[in-house]
């Protein structure tokens, strides 16, 4: 399995009332991430062939990030059944690589012209695992 990674700091712009990141700031976090991943593998011709919808998330929340901390977002592809991708993305503090959020999404590839359930294609697959 191919994990992809970003490192980032926690901004003011991230958190909430109680100073803690915004739980609606994670979600935005396992969105991006995933997207980048996927841009950053495939070619254009894919992506124009392709599109990706959320189906649902599961989320896991174990502790807070603060202002100022530096954030590892690591994700990857755990399985694929016909249109459906399993992706896992975990958000740890860098300096302790303490668990922070899991998040466990299920997408589904759509055809990018007709919008309707594509299978994903074993070179698609192969880029991922």
């Amino acid at each position: 399995m191919q994990t992809f990674s970003e490192v980032f700091e926690v901004v003011q712009d991230d958190l909430d009332d109680l100073n803690h990141v915004n739980n609606v700031r994670y979600v935005e976090w396992i969105q991006t991430i995933s997207k980048n991943h996927w841009e950053k593998v495939t070619t254009e011709d894919m992506r124009k062939e392709m599109i990706w919808v959320v189906r649902n998330h599961y989320i896991s929340y174990h502790k807070s990030a603060l202002l100022g901390d530096t954030i590892l977002i690591n994700t990857y592809i755990e399985s694929n059944k016909g249109p459906i991708s399993t992706r896992i993305v975990e958000i740890k503090k860098k300096d302790s690589d303490e668990l922070l959020v899991k998040g466990v999404t299920e997408w589904c590839l759509l055809d990018a012209v007709t919008f309707r359930p594509k299978r994903v294609p074993e070179a698609v697959q192969s880029l991922f695992m």
